[in-house]
């Protein structure tokens, strides 16, 4: 049997999920080969929900073919309608690594101008800066310069 159980209201609403969905891989009239299996597996992993769609016209091969699909992807097997296998497995969790080099991203900055004449609103402006800028008093953005080192810091 396979890994995940599902209930009857969970598989209801998966398959509600995967209606729009067009199939992702195809077996042919091999069948069930191992680059069809390495296939739905990246599918799976990418997707979490995938369709496939099977070429023969053998119901019984189908349901082996679905049957041992979902055993062996550790999936749960959702529908069987016609040609088309429906599984499900829940995605991964996809890592991160930290980046040490990694820069800070843009910044947004309100700027308000207030206007020479008096009584009139200020002018309220939203500003992007990006991580080689900056914002000067005047709520102008202008490019930042490099950093100056010491002639003795530089020799070292």
């Amino acid at each position: 049997m396979t890994a995940i159980e599902l209930s009857i209201a969970e598989r209801k609403a998966i398959r509600a999920e995967a209606h729009h969905l067009d199939p992702v891989v195809m077996i042919g009239g091999d069948g069930l080969t191992p680059a069809v299996r390495k296939e739905a597996d990246a599918a799976l992993n990418a997707h979490g929900l995938i369709k496939i769609r099977v070429l023969g016209d053998d119901r019984t091969a189908r349901e082996a073919m679905y049957l041992e699909l979902a055993d062996a992807l550790n999936a749960a097997p959702i529908q069987h309608i016609g040609k088309l296998l429906v599984l499900w497995r829940p995605k991964p969790e996809k890592t991160r690594g930290e980046d040490e080099d990694r820069k800070p991203g843009p910044r947004e900055y309100k700027v308000i101008k207030n206007s020479s004449r008096g009584g009139q609103r200020p002018e309220v402006k939203r500003v992007r800066v990006l991580g080689n800028q900056r914002l000067t008093s005047g709520g102008l953005v202008k490019k930042s310069k490099p950093k100056q080192k010491s002639v003795k810091k530089r020799a070292v």
